[in-house]
């Protein structure tokens, strides 16, 4: 193996290239020698640094990545497995990352992943025992020996994020979260998919002015019309292709080799953009066939590098009433310095109701609160008389269910998330904030109600309180919890607030 994909990333003369390996749902056959026949090629071109693996795409079954990844660090390519948290618990998650430090596969992608697909006889149960900023955290304990018995690992971990959204709810959610990630260690960060270069651009602008210095790999890829289409409807979480990107892909393959060129046109020219507007990378999609097509977009780049700034109008392709951070700089079409004014707000009603749990949780549920010793001391004797205990934890248990459809978690979460629930009202448990699956600010499993993240923003909007969403990371939910009182529980330090593991 030549020089790897951690020393290129931090290598200023290099512009990283890695391509995604999608595998199928074969243990061996054609899909497989189809992948291990472009990571071949790949490793023979020598421009890729890595190739990554996706890991049970669309949350369907498929070949497991660290086999595959085995098999083509072996023949001298390295690799990024994705890693997900949809199909394992926290301690299969664990147990993968030790297998995958014994197998010498390091580089990782860490995600929340998409919901649960199909597979034998039906849908599989979605876990998200961890979210992706706490499954960053556990391979950073990892790497510095203090979790597994004080083994230490040498991972290199990064995480993906998606400056695409319409909203600016989703979109300043989503800034949010990465600053999280990249302070619970993520070393690099790859975008979700679009095409519009002010999105682009915005996304190193927040990095700039947040103070992230994380290198970042933009996402590029080569589009057909059937995927334009299955992206334009929505059915790839997190990827935007708009009605009009889709209409010019599919008038363009009305002629099959006119298309075929375009889509390296438009593949090299996005790249060269992006190198331009400083991306450390670009991280490719959509090679499935063989690796020809890719190397005739990194020709392509060679020439054309130069010219990037007259390719920045190909990539004008905003959603309709999008919302974007910075204002437009008319002379190039990007952002400018200047911050769009954020006018995200809740509805009067809902502003009052929140105020009123803000208050009642200072008052009853804060280490600070005036008479915290008293309740302390009035839980541990609760806690000690079964009948009294059961007294308590019914009245919880019943308003709790009215007011915020409580799952009976034991370790309640509500005052990370603006005073919704993450365990009854998001699909994936998200503590740390969304994945990237919502569109125009609904849900991924559930499109026809928002997403909870969507609605907590709003309220901390609604009292100037922002930025309170990037204050704290939340350890995942304490299973040994389970039925039993939070309230007791927060009072006599057994729930997440008793630990300092995860706060910065």
């Amino acid at each position: 193996m030549g020089s790897t994909f951690r020393e290129d990333i931090y290598d200023s003369s290099r512009f990283v290239i890695t391509m995604e390996l999608v595998p199928g749902e074969q243990s061996k056959g054609r899909s497989v020698d189809t992948v291990m026949s472009i990571a071949e090629d790949a490793l023979s071109d020598g421009r890729i640094s890595a190739v990554t693996i996706t890991d049970n795409p669309g949350g369907h079954p498929s070949l497991s990545p660290d086999v595959l990844g085995k098999e083509i660090v072996n023949k001298g390519m390295d690799v990024i497995v994705h890693f997900t948290c949809r199909d394992q618990n926290r301690v299969g998650i664990e147990s993968r990352a030790l297998q995958l430090g014994h197998l010498g596969i390091k580089n990782v992608l860490a995600l929340t992943g998409d919901f649960a697909g199909e597979g034998f006889a039906g849908q599989g149960a979605p876990v998200f025992d961890l979210d992706s900023v706490s499954l960053l955290l556990m391979l950073k304990m990892m790497d510095e020996g203090t979790l597994s018995r004080g083994d230490r690992e040498d991972f290199f971990v990064g995480c993906a994020f998606s400056p695409f959204k319409r909203t600016e709810e989703e979109s300043l959610c989503q800034y949010f979260k990465l600053y999280k990630k990249v302070g619970a260690a993520a070393r690099f960060a790859i975008t979700q998919l679009g095409y519009d270069a002010r999105k682009f651009h915005e996304a190193l602008c927040v990095q700039r002015d947040w103070g992230m210095q994380v290198p970042t790999l933009g996402s590029v890829y080569l589009l057909t019309p059937n995927v334009a289409k299955v992206m334009s409807e929505g059915k790839v979480p997190g990827v935007v292709v708009t009605p009009r990107l889709l209409e010019m892909v599919q008038r363009e393959w009305k002629e099959k080799s006119n298309g075929h060129a375009a889509t390296i046109e438009r593949a090299a020219r996005l790249a060269v953009v992006l190198k331009g507007l400083g991306y450390r990378g670009v991280h490719f999609g959509g090679i499935h066939k063989g690796f020809e097509t890719l190397s005739s977009v990194l020709d392509r780049m060679e020439r054309i590098e130069k010219r990037w700034r007259d390719f920045v109008p190909d990539f004008d392709f905003p959603q309709e009433n999008g919302f974007y951070l910075y204002a437009r700089d008319p002379g190039t079409g990007l952002c400018s310095k200047e911050m769009n004014p954020r006018v995200s707000k809740t509805s009067p009603a809902d502003k009052a109701v929140f105020q009123v749990y803000r208050a009642i949780h200072r008052a009853f549920f804060h280490h600070d609160a005036p008479f915290g010793s008293i309740y302390s001391d009035l839980c541990a004797r609760l806690d000690k008389r079964p009948l009294s205990y059961l007294l308590v934890k019914t009245v919880e248990d019943v308003s709790k269910k009215i007011l915020f459809s409580c799952q009976e978690c034991g370790d309640c979460g509500i005052q990370h998330l603006a005073f919704l629930c993450p365990e009854s009202q998001c699909s994936k448990h998200t503590r740390n904030g969304p994945c990237g699956g919502s569109r125009n600010g609904m849900c991924e499993v559930h499109p026809e109600r928002r997403c909870v993240w969507f609605r907590a923003y709003r309220r901390w909007a609604s009292v100037n309180q922002r930025e309170r969403m990037t204050e704290e990371y939340v350890p995942p939910r304490r299973w040994e919890l389970n039925r039993t009182s939070s309230w007791i529980n927060f009072h006599l330090g057994r729930d997440h607030q008793g630990e300092d593991l995860f706060k910065k």
